[in-house]
């Protein structure tokens, strides 16, 4: 009856790589988002900076100078 012996480092070390493993499967369900979804927010911020832009008044004079 002889027992199975087992290097300590490499089950540290594979506990580590795990515990990373689902770190980063929870900061890719967190933070991820996919290229369809990064091209509509800078479409989005693009229309409402012309929106925005568009709607500028434009009287002539330097808003800097009172």
């Amino acid at each position: 009856m002889t027992a199975e012996i087992i290097n300590l480092n490499r089950f540290r070390k594979e506990k580590v790589r795990q515990e990373k493993a689902a770190t980063a499967e929870e900061n890719r369900v967190r933070f991820g988002r996919n290229r369809a979804e990064r091209a509509l927010d800078r479409i989005a911020a693009e229309k409402a900076r012309r929106h925005l832009d568009d709607h500028q008044r434009d009287d002539g004079k330097d808003p800097t100078v009172a």
